[in-house]
Formats: C-alpha cells, structure tokens, sequence
C-alpha cells in the first residue's frame, strides 16, 4: 500500500493525474500528465516524474504566483505552471495547459456542483488565460495565448528540415511558406501539399532534433490544408524525446498566428485543426482568432484516462 502525503511534506508523493486533451474518449487526442500541486518539487523531480510517465509534456501546479505583475480576478485562481518532456523542461504546452485545467475543474466541481471555472496560469512564457466550460457532461478548456510572433525561416534551415524528414521542395505547399511561429513556444511551419505527403512519416530522428535545437523550436508543426478553415497537423518532438506529439496547442496556437500573418485568413475567423488521425488518437482543436487582439485561442474537450 502506498501512502500520499500532502505535496512538499517529508517524504511526499505527489498526485498525478493522467488525461489526455482535445478529444472525449480516453483513446483519443494527447495524453497528459498533470500534477494538481506540485508543491516542493525540484527541477530533477519533476524531470523524472516526466520521464516516468512518458508521456510528451506532464504540467506540475502550484497554487498562486511568485509574480507581482499577475493580478487573478475574484472569480479566477492563479496557478504557476511548468511543464515538462521525459527529456527536457518546456516554456509552454498548449494540451497539457488544457489537461490542467480540465483536471482543477473536475475537482472543484466537485465541491460547487458546477463544471465551469476560469484560471490564470503564470507560466515562464507569461500569463495565460484559460476558461473551462461544460456542455451536455463534456468540460471545454479554452486558453489565450501570449502575444505571438512570426519570422522567416532560413532557406538552408528549410533544406534541413526538408533532408531530415525526407521532403523535396516539391513536396512544400507554394502558397503557404515556411516560416517560425511563436505562440508560448517556437516551432517551424511547413505545409505539405498534399494530404498523402502529410499521413508519409518517417524521418531522421537525431538530424532533425539537431536541427531544432539550433533553431530553439519546440516541434515542427507539418500541416496540410483542407479548406479555407479546416487544417489537418501533425508534429515531430524529437527534441522532447518523443518522435510524434498527437495534438499539439502549443503548436495550433502558433499556427493560428502564422494563418493570420499570411492573410490566409480572415482577422476574425475560427479554424479546425485535426491531429492525431494517422497516429490512431484522433484529436480536434479549434483556434479562433479574433480582430483587434493578436493572441489565440485554443479550445479542446479533455477526459481523465482511466488508471
């Protein structure tokens, strides 16, 4: 029998949780780890619960902020998050931010009888947002993201990543450019021009994690246009130790901003992003972009896996 005592206690073992974010069913969308308080933990602590679990990203919660300049409404609690790969620490992860929030619903529903809640996470990037809503039994986190950013990508840093994943030039979408995106965390976006090009996976582990670390990108967000609001990703993570991340919020947050950059499209609209499909954990994102505020948001459903 195993005992667990309140986080940063003598001897502790902290509460972690298993969900998995942008989906309904616990075989979908992105699994998650998720520490409610992670009180106490050090650095090396937190790595190895992450590479325990090894899932992509695992968040650990502690409750409040550290931060003068973050100011949490009546109706808001303010959590410091970080978030961790099996290999590494993260600056932001958009699934397990959803996961998080899904998880501290859940138990305060328990005490208020309703799903509903609205969080700041402070994270290393800055505050982020994220409101959770029910519907029909199904709890929504939504998290705004911090202001993005989007910059050109080297011609030989595209070649690169091209080689590594085993691409031509003719492989690449025209009308949708490589370029890095920042959303909380950089990644390099390219857009394959046909969907059989997207599902073809197979590439260079170690070239193209070299490659990323050079760059300081987090994952390389490959995407393929369906319509004019319907985008199917998938993402590479070998600098986190993880060959592929199913559904990306991190990534889609990113990629609403590089849409908007290009005049892909409108100022305000909302997109669909589908991930996970090839890797048999479907998962669904919705981003939404409003006119007047450069930060996105990204919504998804997220669901306790069952241990």
């Amino acid at each position: 029998m195993t005992t667990t005592h309140a986080a940063g206690s003598p001897g502790a073992t902290p509460e972690v949780l298993r969900y998995t974010a942008f989906t309904t069913v616990p075989e979908g969308g992105n699994p998650a780890g998720v520490v409610p308080d992670a009180t106490g933990l050090g650095d090396a602590e937190m790595l190895a619960i992450a590479a325990r679990l090894g899932y992509s990203e695992t968040a650990f919660l502690t409750a409040g902020s550290q931060d003068p300049a973050v100011s949490a409404r009546d109706d808001q609690q303010a959590y410091a998050v970080r978030y961790f790969s099996p290999e590494a620490e993260v600056s932001f992860c958009g699934h397990a931010t959803v996961a998080a929030a899904v998880a501290l619903a859940e138990r305060d529903r328990a005490g208020s009888g309703s799903g509903s809640a609205e969080y700041v996470f402070v994270t290393s990037v800055g505050p982020v947002p994220v409101t959770v809503t029910e519907a029909d039994g199904t709890l929504r986190a939504t998290l705004t993201s911090v202001e993005p950013s989007v910059e050109g990508a080297a011609d030989d840093d595209v070649a690169e990543a091209l080689a590594a994943l085993g691409w031509t030039a003719g492989d690449l979408d025209p009308l949708l450019p490589p370029r890095i995106a920042f959303a909380g965390a950089r990644h390099l976006v390219l857009a394959a021009a046909t969907r059989a090009r997207l599902a073809d996976l197979s590439y260079d582990f170690e070239r193209l994690a070299a490659l990323m670390r050079r760059l300081d990108v987090t994952t390389v967000q490959l995407v393929w246009r369906e319509s004019g609001s319907v985008f199917h990703a998938r993402d590479p993570f070998p600098v986190g130790g993880v060959v592929e991340d199913p559904a990306t919020g991190a990534a889609a947050a990113a990629f609403g901003a590089y849409a908007r950059e290009l005049g892909l499209v409108p100022a305000e609209t909302v997109l669909t992003v589908h991930q996970g499909d090839d890797m048999g954990r479907p998962g669904v994102l919705t981003v939404t972009l409003r006119e007047g505020d450069p930060r996105v948001r990204v919504s998804g459903a997220a669901v306790r896996i069952p241990d």
